[in-house]
């Protein structure tokens, strides 16, 4: 291979496992002279296609682990595991999923960017990678000095979800949160998520005075909309569209530049009239800074083919994600942009996580 990713299209690749190597040379020793011919022309042909891996001096020699900041059946870790499989075919050992539940994946991050045994890599959330430090300077790593981007993996618009009792058209909603002054809440999986930072932002976007109520986590955000006790939430399009299809809540735009597979029908907030407002969740897979970089690029070159493989992609758009599978730099380069963006708004409003 080359070792540049084209962040549009990647080339799949093959390459002759140690499992493969070894049933190969099984089957020599059991055939005649003609069958050791033909296998012996097929490992060298193997060795040649995979010629990069043999460079690397056998890199992974054991078991990947990959790290979770979240509990089993949480959104990372799904997204974790539609990976393991495949790239542990791709580099030739196993990939061992290890959740590392919480501080909002922190935990987690800090133990990637810890390890020191080349075969530790990180499944993350955007804010693990981006404004950890900004919302509290005793986090113990720093995503970007203690942690080098290997690939962005999937991204999502959040949706702005309101109260079933809340006018259908979406300029109504906006301009009923303007009307309504503080006598609206908002809810959010908790202080400084990118839920409760967007809707800063919407607020400064809207002239909206709604009043931040934090949650443990999304579901219980729901309920509490559907019961009555706040009106308006941004949510993964995930959680939010059952609902809005079955007409307990309403969808009134994405936080996205247009519209998106994930949510169909509804509209971008640009399409209501608020310009340039976008915002969007991701996940990414990252590693210890001191990680050599080739192995960096060879870890990222086969997640840009994993993730473009049809089962992986409808595996992971079923959990709510668009695929990536960029190059580390371009990873590097979103990872700087969100920051500067959040960062603005984490400062005007003392936002720090508890």
């Amino acid at each position: 291979m080359s070792g540049a990713i084209d962040d549009r299209s990647v080339v799949p690749h093959e390459t002759t496992t140690a499992t493969e190597e070894k049933t190969m040379q099984t089957t020599w020793a059991d055939k005649g002279p003609n069958r050791q011919r033909r296998m012996a022309l097929r490992l060298l042909a193997g060795a040649a296609i995979a010629g990069p891996v043999w460079a690397q001096g056998g890199w992974p020699s054991r078991p990947l682990r990959l790290v979770v900041g979240f509990p089993p059946g949480s959104s990372p870790d799904l997204t974790a595991r539609a990976l393991a499989d495949p790239l542990a075919q791709a580099l030739g050992q196993p990939v061992v999923v290890e959740n590392r539940p919480g501080a909002g994946g922190n935990i987690a991050a800090d133990v990637v960017a810890r390890a020191r045994d080349e075969h530790t890599l990180g499944l993350m959330i955007n804010g693990n990678l981006t404004i950890a430090k900004l919302l509290n300077p005793a986090t113990p790593y720093d995503p970007f000095t203690d942690l080098a981007p290997v690939s962005l993996i999937g991204t999502a618009p959040l949706v702005l979800t309101a109260a079933a009792a809340l006018p259908a058209e979406a300029a109504a909603v906006l301009a009923a949160g303007r009307a309504a002054g503080d006598r609206w809440n908002y809810g959010s999986p908790g202080v400084g998520t990118i839920a409760h930072i967007g809707m800063e932002m919407l607020k400064a976007a809207t002239g909206w005075r709604a009043v931040h109520v934090p949650y443990p986590g999304n579901p219980q955000v729901i309920n509490a909309m559907l019961q009555g006790d706040v009106q308006v939430a941004l949510l993964p399009p995930g959680l939010a569209m059952p609902q809005v299809q079955s007409g307990r809540l309403r969808a009134v735009g994405l936080t996205s530049a247009g519209r998106s597979t994930l949510a169909p029908g509804v509209p971008s907030l640009a399409e209501v009239g608020l310009r340039g407002f976008e915002l969007e969740i991701w996940n990414a897979v990252a590693a210890p800074a001191t990680l050599p970089a080739e192995r960096i690029r060879r870890v990222a070159e086969a997640l840009a083919d994993i993730v473009r493989r049809p089962d992986v992609r409808q595996k992971l758009f079923s959990q709510g994600w668009q695929v990536a599978g960029t190059s580390p730099e371009a990873l590097a380069r979103r990872m700087r942009d969100d920051t500067a963006r959040l960062k603005a708004v984490i400062e005007r409003n003392g936002i720090r996580a508890q």
